[in-house]
């Protein structure tokens, strides 16, 4: 059997022996029971976690994180797709006018602007003392100079097609 010196301790302890790690500390360490009491096998055995740990950690982190891609698709995802489409269908809106259109709304947007940019046209707000812009006198500004906005246009068509349902019993109102 081999010996060799430990720097740590001031005996020897033998290595390569076929003893389990608890006899091997007895032996080296009369006082120490009270590893066979705990029944510790083997310290590394809770810094090296196994697979099944491994699984059921990674299992239980996808079930919690379930919960907030929901959460994430109803609300960011949601939100961003629909502002993209409302902004592609407002493009086409816009780019559908003609020439002389185009140049009239751009009259009128200076001029609706600056009216509901007033101080005396502003509306009150909570935590704006100087109030806010006034946007239902800006899209009533443009509709009444015949360049309604593109919200304007699309709450018509709504209003518009409530009213062929209703017309044809599928609304009751």
């Amino acid at each position: 059997m081999r010996m060799t010196a430990n720097t740590l301790m001031p005996f020897t302890i033998p290595i390569n022996t076929p003893r389990p790690f608890s006899q091997r500390i007895n032996q080296a360490f009369p006082q120490a029971d009270i590893f066979l009491i705990i029944k510790v096998k083997n310290v590394m055995q809770y810094y090296h976690p196994s697979k099944k740990r491994l699984l059921i950690l990674i299992s239980i982190s996808l079930l919690l994180e379930g919960c907030s891609i929901s959460d994430w698709y109803n609300g960011y995802y949601v939100e961003r797709s629909s502002s993209i489409s409302f902004d592609k269908k407002s493009d086409a809106y816009y780019n559908a006018e003609s020439p002389q259109m185009k140049e009239l709304r751009s009259k009128n947007q200076e001029y609706c602007l600056e009216l509901s940019n007033k101080p005396e046209n502003r509306v009150e707000r909570i935590g704006f003392p100087n109030g806010v812009w006034n946007q239902p006198m800006y899209e009533q500004c443009m509709e009444k100079r015949k360049t309604p906005t593109y919200g304007v246009y699309v709450s018509e068509q709504v209003k518009k097609r409530d009213a062929e349902r209703r017309v044809r019993g599928e609304i009751v109102l």
